[in-house]
């Protein structure tokens, strides 16, 4: 399931006109390796097998071009995708935890930058 869902999601997203470039410029010619490690790191989310080894900050905090609109943006995605793609708990337990994991994102490159969070843009305030 998580393999589908890392998968079809970032399939989705590479087309996105707000986050695909974005991806696409970072990951560049890596998409086989990212999307392992993705499923890697949703496995240590979801099932805590510790397979994923990483520093997802640093990796977001290094461009500079997020914005909270992206998170956002993300979220919706993400939502979109787990709803298609996994049966209806499993879903909603997916979204719960990446509603976590963008939130303490975008607190940690929010301080790092020196600012705080635009109330307006807050987690799940749209997308």
């Amino acid at each position: 399931m998580i393999h589908q869902l890392v998968h079809g999601f970032y399939a989705g997203l590479r087309k996105d006109p707000a986050l695909g470039p974005i991806f696409n410029r970072v990951i560049g010619d890596n998409w086989d390796a990212h999307l392992v490690r993705m499923c890697d790191f949703w496995s240590s989310v979801m099932l805590m097998t510790r397979r994923f080894k990483g520093t997802p900050m640093a990796a977001h905090a290094r461009t500079l071009e997020i914005r909270p609109t992206h998170f956002a943006r993300w979220l919706h995605l993400f939502r979109i995708a787990a709803e298609d793609l996994c049966p209806p708990d499993a879903a909603k337990l997916f979204v719960a935890k990446s509603e976590i994991i963008a939130q303490s994102l975008q607190l940690g490159i929010a301080a790092g930058r020196g600012g705080g969070i635009d109330p307006k843009d807050e987690i799940g305030s749209g997308g």
